[in-house]
């Protein structure tokens, strides 16, 4: 059943936003009459300068062509279709917005409040290849149920009063959840800093540890080289990066401070052949699939030449996996370690770094503080930007340091943060799940509400 076949409470009529409103499209004015000195009329292209209720204006116009008046609701009309603001003030509005005025005095909230419940109709006959849009035509003859003046008002208190009850609840929620993402850094630091459980002085120190990897490193190297010493990759031998330690913070007593080339026998970038849902050639992990340290198998693309794969391409046990570019500074070099192997060969893609670790141990360990404040402020330090996007090469995560404890004390280390954190991610989800809730119950009130079923007070 559509909209316009739903049945209305007594005195309602269905009507259409052509019928009962104004609807005027935007149109971009000439781009010389655009300014930042604030002379002419607030200029609004699109979407971009919406806030929650009302837009800010970042531009101005001095030879205005179409125009919005204070109290004017203002919808997207093209990429993306149907968000919507109020205007506060005499505006200029481009292409990408269209003005619904109301008449007769009408709350402009009551349109607001159906948009935004019908945003998804109305995106959903949108057209177009580049952009998708809508027609003046299609928003004129977009359905709206029109109550009576009086209960127009009426309904839009009860929604306002209800939104502004959910509003305090969702913020509280936020709070929360920055507050739980600032503990996490604590932990996180405590951590990295020693202070998250006690040191057994009787722990072997952790530069013997790094000694060993460092033998074993060698020994790697050695074989390759006896295997592939005509290989111009494998030419000679390279001595791992070691941390400058005088300009780092002092650690506590046997701990020691190691580089991700020091603990690690070879790095190297994905495949970059075209991958697929349907392919048959095996699963490729891209950015998506990296999580927090691990993997998420829910969304796989497959090889499309799988012949063509490299014969060591695929993933094994101890391959630490970092994201290299991306359009996002929080994704970059966010990693997953592969702790047991896969079902079936699983290889990487080319936006993808892998770095083959020397110890198992050192992956769990790596795996659990690489989130920590000390190592994403040097990935994000070393991170070059290129058209929009954010890079980290083999180099500079060569140069990435992070503090090593005793073997037997990372082991306990971990233990304790995997309770902390769990703990932490379960209220988070807790949460999120009441923010999800929130968003849903937003929408069922603003339904009620046009199917005459919101208690107004007047009932």
């Amino acid at each position: 059943m559509t909209n316009a076949e739903r049945e209305l409470p007594q005195r309602w009529v269905w009507s259409t936003l052509g019928e009962a409103f104004d609807v005027i499209m935007g149109q971009s004015p000439p781009s010389h009459t655009y300014n930042v000195e604030g002379k002419g009329l607030p200029f609004f292209q699109g979407k971009a300068e919406f806030g929650p209720l009302h837009p800010t204006p970042v531009k101005w116009c001095s030879e205005p062509g179409k125009i919005a008046q204070a109290g004017d609701v203002l919808i997207s009309v093209r990429a993306p279709v149907g968000p919507t603001n109020l205007c506060v003030e005499e505006s200029c509005i481009g292409r990408g917005l269209a003005a619904i005025r109301p008449k007769n005095n009408a709350p402009s909230q009551y349109v607001l409040y159906w948009l935004k419940l019908t945003a998804r109709q109305l995106a959903e006959q949108a057209t177009g290849t580049t952009f998708a849009a809508i027609s003046g035509t299609t928003l004129r003859n977009h359905p709206i149920p029109f109550a009576p003046m009086d209960e127009q008002r009426r309904i839009v208190a009860k929604i306002e009063e209800l939104f502004s009850r959910l509003d305090a609840g969702v913020a509280a929620l936020k709070r929360v959840q920055a507050a739980l993402k600032r503990y996490k850094a604590s932990v996180l630091k405590a951590a990295c800093e020693g202070q998250l459980v006690p040191q057994d002085p009787s722990d072997e120190p952790a530069t013997a540890l790094l000694s060993r990897i460092l033998d074993e490193r060698r020994a790697r190297w050695e074989a390759i080289l006896r295997t592939n010493g005509k290989d111009p990759k494998r030419a000679k031998y390279e001595e791992p990066i070691a941390p400058i330690t005088n300009v780092l913070p002092t650690l506590p007593d046997d701990w020691c401070w190691a580089s991700l080339s020091q603990v690690s026998w070879d790095a190297g970038y994905g495949t970059s052949q075209k991958c697929e849902y349907e392919a048959d050639g095996p699963p490729v992990i891209r950015i998506p699939n990296i999580t927090a340290g691990s993997f998420d198998l829910g969304d796989l693309k497959h090889a499309t030449l799988a012949d063509e794969l490299p014969l060591d391409g695929d993933l094994s046990i101890g391959d630490f996996v970092v994201i290299r570019t991306n359009g996002s500074k929080d994704l970059i070099g966010r990693a997953g370690y592969v702790r047991q192997p896969f079902s079936t060969p699983h290889y990487f893609a080319s936006y993808l770094i892998r770095y083959r670790l020397l110890s198992t141990q050192i992956g769990d360990w790596l795996a659990a503080i690489w989130d920590s404040g000390f190592l994403r402020g040097q990935i994000e330090q070393s991170a070059a930007t290129s058209a929009g996007q954010y890079n980290v090469s083999v180099g500079s995560l060569n140069r990435i340091v992070f503090p090593l404890p005793p073997l037997q004390l990372q082991k306990h280390i971990i233990a304790e943060l995997d309770r902390q954190l769990s703990i932490l991610s379960k209220l988070d989800l807790s949460c999120q799940f009441n923010l999800d809730r929130a968003s849903r119950l937003r929408q069922s009130i603003l339904s009620k509400a046009f199917n005459g079923q919101l208690r107004t007070g007047a009932d």
